[in-house]
């Protein structure tokens, strides 16, 4: 075996060791950021279908709380306040609740609390009393008959979430 071919079985040998070169480098990082682009949409899209289920969600417990106040009332259960039609004067007293008739210390309480409206970040929801058009964008103050979000963001279907 001659210097020369010890030489150059030497460099071959140190060049495999080095590494990755400059342009494997950048070819890498370029496809990982392809993908993490490619990624990041759909991220977007399942953070938001997340936020749409909880406000279904919240929307369903509080119409729920509401609709079995009205039940109540309408059961002889609780005192029906003139004005209300036997709704809900607010949310608050969904959570507070109210005193049962013919019972001694017991109030019925319909909600624990109200939630937060995903879309706004707040505990504030639109109201409508049961004098109210179905649209209404402003509380008559009466009575709580629906609630709706504030947020004029659009759903992924399309819709605005204040209309659900």
């Amino acid at each position: 075996m001659s210097f020369s071919s010890i030489k150059a079985s030497f460099r071959s040998r140190r060049r495999s060791e080095r590494g990755l070169t400059l342009v494997e480098l950048i070819a890498t990082v370029t496809i990982v950021s392809i993908l993490a682009l490619g990624a990041l949409p759909l991220t977007k899209v399942v953070i938001q279908r997340q936020k749409e289920v909880e406000l279904r969600r919240a929307l369903r417990d509080m119409r729920t709380a509401i609709d079995r106040y009205h039940d109540a009332a309408l059961g002889g259960q609780i005192e029906i306040k003139f004005g209300t039609d036997g709704w809900p004067p607010d949310l608050d007293t969904l959570v507070e609740g109210v005193d049962q008739l013919n019972a001694v210390d017991k109030r019925l309480r319909f909600l624990r609390r109200i939630p937060t409206d995903p879309m706004t970040g707040e505990k504030e929801w639109g109201l409508r009393s049961s004098q109210d058009s179905w649209d209404a964008t402003s509380h008559g103050g009466q009575n709580v008959y629906d609630v709706y979000s504030r947020s004029n963001g659009t759903a992924l279907d399309g819709s605005r979430y204040s209309e659900w």
